[in-house]
């Protein structure tokens, strides 16, 4: 670590396959930051991650004044997770190295449970969670023969990879709930996936490794006007960034015959939007607030970059849209609107030095 000159900042990601590019793919926004950083005078050091070279990239991360890291949960190709990584981003970080997303505030943020912990504010809905196969077994018949499809959402993921709709298709007796082999209809969130039809128990028991190694489940009723859209709203800590706007696919179902939809690309737009400016204030000063206070995130703590998704919910009496939080992402945020990449930067500058500071004050007391 140096003391003085350029803040130096490490941009952490997954080791590129071979073809990738290894400055970010085009369209990642990866670009775009790096040349925000370099006009604030921050010096990047790229660092790939792997498992194999751990010892490697732990050297390089403490050379630096802060990491920006953009690896998610679990990579889909190959289903690797942050086993390995969390602990060695907790080292370096109790080390003096700022890191964002710390670990720690993943896991108060950026997994499904944020949607039960928060369920009371004004983004929430009907959400239960499960921290046992039992629980499940137990609860999720009785909701679902209230006849509305409900959602359910492993622990930790992206990619739709684990998140599921349910619809129970047998009938139930008045007060009754169904029994194992009831039928039930489920369409997994991951891409290229198509509705099946298999009997209650049966489905029961593909969520039980949910519940493996410390696992839960979220459960959430899925919102009917699904068809208008997901709205993704980007962070740079405390303050929105930036829109995207997309047409989902996941959850879906495919008309008879006809293959999984596929998502349309998303539509990226600053955080002036017109039409989204009561959801914007919605959340600098109501919800983001009101989660920190929940959650006990200091502002200095919330991720350099971070986004929520929200839903459409039901429409309020006037005719007016609400809006239901269906996640938070904070493991790996990228592509992001080309707007956020100035904030991202002159944010990153000032927690850069910030941490510089602190780390010399303490080498030298």
């Amino acid at each position: 670590m140096t003391t003085a000159g350029a803040p130096q900042v490490a941009i952490l990601r997954r080791a590129p396959r071979p073809g990738d590019e290894p400055h970010g793919a085009p369209g990642d926004r990866l670009r775009e930051l790096l040349d925000a950083l370099a006009r604030e005078g921050v010096d990047v050091r790229l660092v790939a991650f792997a498992e194999e070279a751990a010892p490697a990239v732990r050297e390089q991360l403490l050379d630096a004044d802060a990491a920006l890291v953009f690896v998610d949960p679990i990579h889909v190709p190959d289903g690797r997770d942050r086993s390995q990584l969390d602990p060695l981003l907790r080292e370096v970080a109790a080390r003096g190295v700022a890191v964002s997303a710390h670990p720690d505030t993943i896991l108060k943020l950026g997994t499904k449970d944020v949607l039960y912990t928060t369920r009371s504010l004004g983004w929430g809905a009907d959400t239960h969670r499960y921290t046992t196969a039992e629980q499940l077994r137990a609860a999720l018949p009785v909701r679902l023969a209230a006849g509305a499809p409900r959602v359910l959402k492993r622990y930790r993921g992206n990619g739709g990879n684990g998140v599921w709709k349910v619809e129970l298709l047998s009938p139930v007796p008045a007060g009754g709930a169904p029994a194992d082999d009831a039928r039930v209809r489920v369409l997994h969130a991951l891409r290229g996936s198509h509705e099946e039809e298999l009997p209650l128990g049966a489905f029961l028991e593909r969520c039980a490794p949910y519940f493996s190694g410390g696992g839960l489940v979220i459960d959430q009723p899925f919102q009917s006007r699904l068809g208008k859209g997901q709205l993704r709203v980007y962070l740079v800590r405390d303050r929105v960034a930036g829109f995207g706007r997309q047409r989902v696919a996941a959850l879906m179902p495919a008309p008879p015959g006809s293959p999984p939809p596929e998502p349309e690309p998303r539509a990226y737009s600053g955080p002036e939007l017109t039409d989204l400016q009561a959801l914007r204030a919605r959340m600098e000063h109501e919800w983001v607030p009101a989660m920190q206070r929940l959650l006990a995130i200091e502002t200095a703590s919330l991720p350099l970059l971070w986004d929520a998704d929200f839903l459409y919910g039901p429409r309020t009496d006037s005719g007016a849209d609400t809006h239901v939080l269906c996640e938070i992402n904070v493991s790996s945020v990228i592509p992001f609107p080309p707007e956020a990449a100035a904030p991202l930067a002159q944010s990153t500058r000032a927690w850069a030095l910030d941490a510089r500071r602190t780390r010399s004050a303490a080498a030298t007391a």
